[in-house]
C-alpha cells in the first residue's frame, strides 16, 4: 500500500502567539500528499496556502501540530541536514522569480550546484541540459533582465531542478505572466510531474489551473474546507467521487480560462441571475444571455428558452424563476442602453433639457441685442 510522503498534521502557525496582534496564518491544516501527485492549494490571498507551502519547504516551522516528509520531521534535523533538505530533497519556484541579475542565466541555473561540491564543468553542463530542455537555452549568456517574464520563470523552474529535489514547490508560479507564458510554464510543470514523476504543490488562485491537479485542497481560514479529486487523472489516493465534485473541476474551472470582454459581460450577468442551477445550466443560460445581448432574441423568447425541458434544449429552470430572470435581464439591458445614450448625451431626458436651453439661450440673445442694440 503506497503512503504518502508528505503529511501536515493538525499545522497552526501563529505570528506573535500570545500578544494582542498575534495572527493565525495556519489554523489546523491536515493535508496528505502522496508520490508522484500535482497537488494544488487553492483559495484566495491569505487563506494560509503559501503558509503550508514554506512550512514543507522547512523555511516556517509549526506553533502547532507536526509535519511529516519520507517518515521524517525536517524540522528535528540538525541546521546541516536542514540544508540538505532544502537543496535534494525540495525546490521551489517563485512568482518574482528571483534570479540573480548580475548573473547570467546559466550561472544562475548551475549555481545551487555550489554547495554539493560539483566541479564548475558538472554544473553547467547539467544546467544547460535544463535549459535545452525548457528552451531557453539561446539565452544562457545573457542576464536575466535580457528575458521576457516568461522565459524568467523558465530559468526558474530549471533552477528548481537542478538538484533533482523529488518535491517541487510552486508559489503562484504564473502570477506575474500573461497567459501565453503562463500556459507554458504550467505545462512545464506538468511535464515534471508526469515525466520526471516529481511531487509538484502548486499554489494558486485562479481556477483556470485546477485540471492540471490530481487532488485540490480548497483553503480558507487557515484550514483545508474540502478536498476534490480530478476525475481525469488517475488517483494514487482513493477519494469518494461525485458528480458535483467531477462538475466543479471539468465544467466550472476548466471553461473559463481566458475570457473576452464579451464574455466577461455575459459572467457578469450570470452571476446577477443564478441561483440553484447546475453547471450544465449554467453554461447553456450563457448562451440565451449573449444571443439576447446582442439582440437576437426577445424577453419572450427569452423566457421560452429559460423554461423549457434540458432535454429539449431548453434550461429547465421553473416558470416563475425564469420570468423573474426574463424581466431582471431586460430591464439590465434597458438601463445599460439608457447609460449609452446619456453618455453619448442623447437620452431622452437630456435633449429635452437642450431644446428648453438652447430657446432660452435665443430669447436672451435676442433680448440683449434689442436693448443694447
Amino acid at each position: 500500500m503506497i503512503k504518502p510522503n508528505i503529511e501536515l498534521k493538525d499545522i497552526k502557525i501563529v505570528y506573535n502567539l500570545g500578544n494582542s496582534n498575534e495572527v493565525r496564518a495556519a489554523n489546523g491544516a491536515s493535508i496528505e500528499i502522496y508520490p508522484q501527485e500535482y497537488i494544488d492549494l487553492f483559495g484566495p490571498s491569505g487563506c494560509g496556502k503559501s503558509t503550508l507551502l514554506y512550512c514543507i519547504l522547512g523555511a516556517l516551522p509549526p506553533t502547532f501540530g507536526e509535519l511529516i516528509v519520507n517518515s521524517e520531521n525536517p524540522y528535528l534535523y540538525s541546521p546541516k541536514r536542514m540544508v540538505q533538505y532544502q537543496q535534494e530533497t525540495v525546490g521551489i519556484v517563485y512568482q518574482a522569480f528571483y534570479l540573480i541579475p548580475s548573473l547570467t542565466v546559466l550561472n544562475n541555473v548551475a549555481l545551487p550546484q555550489i554547495f554539493g561540491e560539483i566541479s564548475s564543468a558538472q554544473r553547467k553542463d547539467r544546467a544547460m541540459q535544463l535549459l535545452k530542455r525548457f528552451e531557453v537555452d539561446q539565452q544562457a549568456d545573457k542576464l536575466p533582465t535580457a528575458l521576457s517574464g516568461g522565459q524568467q520563470q523558465r530559468v526558474a523552474v530549471a533552477r528548481s531542478l537542478v538538484n533533482n529535489p523529488e518535491i517541487l514547490l510552486a508559489d503562484e508560479p504564473v502570477g506575474n505572466l500573461d497567459s501565453i507564458s503562463a500556459k507554458k510554464v504550467m505545462d512545464t510543470l506538468e511535464e515534471i510531474n508526469q515525466k520526471d514523476k516529481k511531487t509538484v504543490i502548486l499554489v494558486s488562485h485562479d481556477a483556470k489551473y485546477l485540471p492540471y491537479a490530481h487532488r485540490v485542497y480548497y483553503m480558507k481560514d487557515g484550514k483545508v474546507d474540502r478536498e476534490v479529486a480530478n476525475p481525469e487523472k488517475p488517483q494514487i489516493k482513493k477519494t469518494k467521487k461525485t458528480r458535483a465534485l467531477v462538475t466543479e473541476l471539468e465544467m466550472l474551472a476548466r471553461i473559463y480560462p481566458y475570457l473576452s470582454q464579451e464574455e466577461l459581460k455575459v459572467k457578469s450577468i450570470i452571476n446577477y441571475l443564478t441561483r440553484e442551477v447546475n453547471i450544465e445550466q449554467i453554461i447553456r443560460l450563457e448562451k440565451i444571455v449573449e444571443t439576447m445581448i446582442k439582440g437576437r432574441i426577445n424577453k419572450d423568447r427569452f423566457f421560452q428558452v429559460l423554461s423549457d425541458p434540458f432535454a429539449r434544449g431548453g434550461v429547465g429552470i421553473h416558470q416563475a424563476t425564469a420570468k423573474k430572470m426574463a424581466e431582471k435581464i431586460e430591464r439590465i439591458l434597458i438601463e445599460s442602453r439608457e447609460i449609452r445614450r446619456y453618455r453619448r448625451g442623447e437620452s431622452v431626458e437630456e435633449k429635452e433639457d437642450t431644446t428648453k436651453e438652447k430657446a432660452l439661450i435665443q430669447k436672451l440673445r435676442a433680448y440683449v441685442l434689442d436693448m443694447y442694440e
